[in-house]
């Protein structure tokens, strides 16, 4: 007996990651993957700290062959390379496989196989007998391990084979490391086992195993699913029965609800458990937020905002109590200091929220609430704005816009004096829509009009179009998002409708809103508020530049201003 094969020496043997987001992870609906986006997630993870990365099936398609051809070239800091295979078809020998022959010519130090654990699969999916698998997964482990690779098998559909027949799920682990698998990894494919009941049968594996006369050491592993909402329980509980490898994926990318969730499992095991860890310490720990969202962003997903350490919202306050309690002590609604992975706290504005989070959230915006309007009073405003169907916690340039306008010598950099919008269809043509604006800076009216490929498009050009005269700084400023939320849905069209544009100059990002029962009135408000905060905050910048675009607004002789990027063709 090992210590990797005990249940009661905890921290004795390290916890080993193991990473199959490159492989599992892509099998998640609507991802998918590049090879040059591959090769980076593959080196995010090497510098990280990953100590294995599983790369994909060489057997399953030509790019995952492209991927290892383009390894082998690379130098690996810190991980072990897995290509990913299955068992021999059962009418092949090892040596004639078409799937192992592509394991071994990936060259991968390590090659991982899934056999099958459960007999519906063996017989009604393979069309093998009980017997014919034991020799195929024997069979296959000894043709990898004879030729020099580290061998992990994976037991897929473990618990569910263990559940119909515990003594053939049982044997094929034992055929696995008799053939020479040093790890082996109990699978739940379905992601549908109990945690409870999961812990059951670990205990059990472990302890029938090792008591095989003359057993060769080996790990144990976990490999969990989210279907039931517990791979990461159930991989944690794992490892507290004594498994001492885990696989998951970023994110928890995978298919139908997804894998068990690594930037969960790490943060766990480093910060709340007394385990050693491989990579030590956890990785980069502080790295692991910029880490899910980079892989996030490669990915082409939006970060879950609501994702434990590493999102947006997990170190964010929105109750009065709550947002008190944290202006005290910060930890008093923190489980870890968000720092910790990377991430960090966060007050959310709303008609929730007190007047202690309306301050703070001022003051990390770098406003000192005075006289002209006090915590309080600019709490109750917010109320009252809400229950008008604004929402600043989405929106916190608007935020900070309506601060600014409530303090002494505030003077608007301009005001829309009114708008027309026209959107015309005749005689199945194409789609046109046509915006007319007036606005006036420092006392002057501009009157323009401007196409577009749908009404705020027009509306965002024509509006360009007058501003631009006197503050051309706006030409860096693009809008790269819009969503309309119908706030009272019994209202069915004459309903309210709330619209936040996401904009951006290159240096920064931020988010505006408005609010109308005419959504194009919505839409004129929030793309004004957008434009003012960037001939606000742009100021100093652009002050540097050509001081006197910003400081005093000054028509100026300019050519006709460049198209803005839509915002949606539909809108």
């Amino acid at each position: 007996m090992t210590t990797s094969d005990r249940a009661d020496t905890p921290s004795v043997v390290p916890v080993t990651l193991y990473d199959t987001t490159l492989r599992d992870g892509t099998q998640g609906e609507n991802i998918t993957l590049s090879l040059a986006d591959k090769l980076r997630i593959a080196r995010m993870l090497d510098e990280y700290g990953m100590p294995y990365i599983e790369g994909g099936w060489p057997g399953s398609n030509p790019k995952d062959i492209e991927f290892f051809k383009a390894a082998r070239t690379m130098t690996w800091q810190t991980a072990r390379l897995a290509a990913f295979g299955s068992t021999r078809h059962r009418s092949n020998t090892a040596a004639t496989d078409p799937n192992l022959r592509e394991l071994v010519a990936a060259e991968t130090p390590v090659v991982t196989i899934f056999g099958k654990s459960w007999l519906l699969h063996v017989t009604e999916v393979l069309g093998a007998t009980a017997a014919e698998n034991l020799d195929m997964i024997a069979d296959s482990v000894r043709f990898i391990v004879e030729r020099g690779h580290e061998l992990v098998y994976d037991a897929e559909h473990f618990f569910d084979g263990y559940l119909a027949d515990r003594d053939y799920a049982l044997s094929t682990l034992r055929s696995a490391r008799e053939a020479g698998a040093r790890t082996l990894v109990l699978c739940d494919t379905n992601g549908g086992t109990l945690t409870n009941e999961l812990v059951g049968i670990v205990d059990d594996v472990l302890t029938s195993l090792r008591a095989d006369p003359g057993a060769p050491p080996v790990t144990w592993g976990i490999h969990t699913h989210n279907d039931a909402e517990l791979a990461v329980a159930n991989s944690m509980a794992a490892v507290a029965a004594g498994i001492r490898h885990v696989q998951a994926t970023i994110n928890g990318y995978g298919e139908r609800c997804g894998n068990a969730n690594m930037v969960s499992i790490l943060g766990n095991l480093a910060l709340k458990t007394p385990h050693e860890l491989v990579p030590a310490g956890g990785g980069s720990l502080p790295g692991l937020t910029e880490l899910s969202r980079s892989i996030a962003e490669i990915a082409n997903l939006n970060p879950n905002d609501y994702q434990p350490y590493v999102g947006r919202s997990a170190f964010a306050h929105k109750g009065g109590v709550h947002g008190a309690a944290v202006a005290k002590v910060e930890r008093s609604y923190q489980h870890i200091e968000p720092s910790a992975v990377g991430n960090a706290g966060r007050l959310v504005v709303s008609e929730l929220g007190g007047k202690a989070n309306t301050r703070i959230r001022a003051e990390q915006l770098g406003h000192q609430l005075d006289g002209d309007l006090d915590p309080g009073a600019l709490s109750r405003l917010i109320k009252e704005l809400e229950a008008d169907g604004l929402a600043f916690e989405g929106a916190e340039a608007s935020f900070e816009l309506l601060i600014r306008r409530h303090q002494a010598g505030y003077e608007p950099p301009f005001r829309v004096v009114d708008f027309t919008v026209i959107v015309d269809q005749r005689d199945g043509h194409e789609l046109r829509a046509e915006a007319t604006v007036k606005v006036e800076v420092a006392g002057e009216v501009l009157h323009t009009a401007a196409d577009g490929n749908g009404p705020v498009n027009a509306l965002d050009a024509a509006l360009r179009k007058a501003l631009g005269a006197f503050y051309p700084g706006i030409d860096a400023v693009h809008l790269f998002d819009y969503k309309v939320r119908i706030i009272d849905g019994a209202s069915a069209t004459g309903a309210r409708t709330r619209v936040i544009i996401d904009s951006a100059d290159g240096t920064r990002e931020w988010s505006t809103m408005g609010s109308d029962t005419n959504i194009i009135a919505a839409s004129a408000i929030a793309l004004a508020d957008s434009l003012e905060y960037a001939i606000w905050k742009g100021a100093a910048e652009l002050r540097r530049r050509d001081e006197r675009h910003f400081t005093t607004p000054t028509r100026t002789r300019r050519g006709s201003p460049s198209k803005p990027p839509a915002v949606n063709p539909e809108r």
